[in-house]
């Protein structure tokens, strides 16, 4: 059977492209040095690398939570050491005006000092997050101040409007992992987040009790501070201590969960690399037997070629 020299320039044509095209992947996987560009280069590694760059992502997005949670925590901490010194003073005032020996005046003056605590409670309530700009203590409705209040003549506050709710965001910090640094400003419910200011699973109502603390000071009720307004406070005080407790908590596990978050980053970014990277050494004898075989393609194509003409001459 005799082969024509159409059919074997065809031939020549086709093996020349096919060496080429492989000498062109090979170079690609020597210069960046992947071994999966694409799907058909290896279909089962690109899955796997799909697949590691999928949770590599989510880890990413994990590690971003929590650090915006562990910054709101840290803003949250800040107020709780405020009011934790207010509760404090609050308290030592309610045990020295209940002293027989206190005059009225000494009373009075206790009275304007507790004016004072009442402004820096709500202050304090009504702190924003430096890095957002939304309010800490208005459970999800963090757009408006939570705490309003209404006042006398005298510029005293009277009455004090809780206008936020008792929920709190939830952010995901893992797999299947929720966190939150958000307190309520007042929960009046018997399940949920206990209320920073007002709490009715722990009796706390701090700016309610401010100002009975104060009312009773100016009218000189010394028996209702140490009956009534003595026990409240300390109530207030405990439910601080537990919100600083709980703070550091939440605090702790941010910390654990960013290190595992990082760890799995990393194993992540080391299974991607080992899935997808190539084997240099391999893939540079692969590119020399290449370039061999397309040499020698040209080579014994040009000499039949030669022969090809000499049978016209």
């Amino acid at each position: 059977m005799r082969i024509t020299s159409n059919a074997y320039d065809s031939s020549l044509v086709n093996q020349l492209s096919q060496l080429s095209a492989q000498q062109y992947t090979i170079q690609n996987q020597v210069s960046t040095g992947l071994s999966v560009q694409a799907p058909s280069d290896n279909p089962a590694a690109m899955e796997n690398t799909l697949d590691y760059q999928a949770q590599n992502a989510a880890q990413t997005q994990y590690s971003s939570n929590i650090s915006t949670l562990q910054s709101r925590a840290n803003s949250v901490y800040s107020v709780l050491q405020s009011l934790q010194t207010i509760t404090s003073r609050a308290g030592e005032i309610a045990t020295s005006a209940g002293n027989a020996t206190s005059s009225q005046s000494d009373l009075n003056n206790y009275a304007n000092e507790v004016n004072q605590l009442i402004n820096q409670v709500v202050n304090a309530a009504n702190t924003k997050d430096p890095s957002t700009g939304q309010y800490l203590f208005g459970g999800t409705a963090s757009a408006t101040a939570p705490f309003t209040t209404t006042t006398d003549a005298n510029g005293d506050v009277t009455a004090v409007t809780y206008n936020g709710n008792s929920s709190v965001n939830q952010a995901q910090i893992g797999a299947g992992m929720t966190a939150t640094a958000d307190i309520p400003g007042a929960n009046t419910g018997s399940s949920g987040a206990h209320g920073l200011i007002t709490d009715s699973q722990s009796g706390a109502d701090l700016l309610n009790h401010l100002i009975s603390l104060r009312n009773n000071l100016n009218a000189g009720n010394t028996t209702a501070i140490t009956a009534t307004d003595s026990a409240d406070l300390q109530k207030d005080e405990n439910n601080v201590a537990y919100q600083v407790a709980n703070n550091g908590v939440v605090q702790s596990q941010l910390t654990t969960a960013a290190t595992f978050a990082t760890n799995a980053s990393q194993s992540l970014n080391s299974m991607i690399s080992n899935s997808s990277s190539a084997n240099l050494v391999q893939v540079m004898m692969q590119l020399n037997q290449t370039q061999n075989a397309y040499q020698a393609a040209l080579q014994s194509g040009v000499k039949i070629m030669q022969l090809s003409i000499l049978n016209y001459i």
